[in-house]
């Protein structure tokens, strides 16, 4: 029988106890923190590429950084880990999806800036599209590709700011 797991969440936890243990050991003693196993390392990428290969992260075109900026979160927060609840994986995989979430968040405000940028300097002026001739309709469809993401853009902006203001006032 195949075994399709990829991390093994009880060596994962042991290496993750050992690492707390080696911790807690070197700031008695007044040492420096004791460096990373590669295990666990090894770990965090793995969960971060195939978390990456979902069908809500796969198709974006800058899921290295997402993955980068992952991975990176869990090497900052992975001593919070409390080690009495059993499951690191299911732990680790949460610090993940909300980075990646994070990241395309911060795409999409670039994107965004990039667009509107585009739209108020005039860079693609209708009258500039109608000249083009023969790729006049491709034009076109990305221009009003741009303007749907803009409105789209602004609106979750608005629907944010609102339901803020609102939980603000109630308070």
């Amino acid at each position: 029988m195949k075994n399709n797991q990829y991390i093994n969440n009880e060596s994962f936890l042991q290496a993750l106890i050992q690492y707390k243990f080696d911790l807690k050991d070197s700031i008695e003693k007044n040492q420096k923190k004791p460096k990373l196993s590669d295990y666990i390392g090894e770990c965090f990428l793995k969960i971060a590429n195939n978390l990456a290969k979902r069908p809500n992260f796969c198709c974006y075109t800058y899921k290295e950084e997402m993955i980068s900026d992952a991975v990176e979160n869990c090497l900052m927060y992975f001593e919070n880990f409390d080690t009495t609840r059993k499951n690191p994986f299911a732990y680790f995989t949460q610090i993940l999806w909300w980075c990646f979430v994070r990241r395309i968040q911060k795409e999409k405000k670039q994107q965004y800036i990039k667009y509107k940028a585009t739209e108020n300097f005039g860079i693609l002026d209708e009258a500039e599209l109608l000249e083009l001739g023969d790729g006049q309709i491709k034009q076109l469809e990305v221009y009003d590709n741009m303007y749907e993401f803009i409105q789209k853009f602004e609106e979750t902006e608005f629907k944010k700011t609102t339901k803020r203001s609102e939980e603000h006032t109630s308070e």
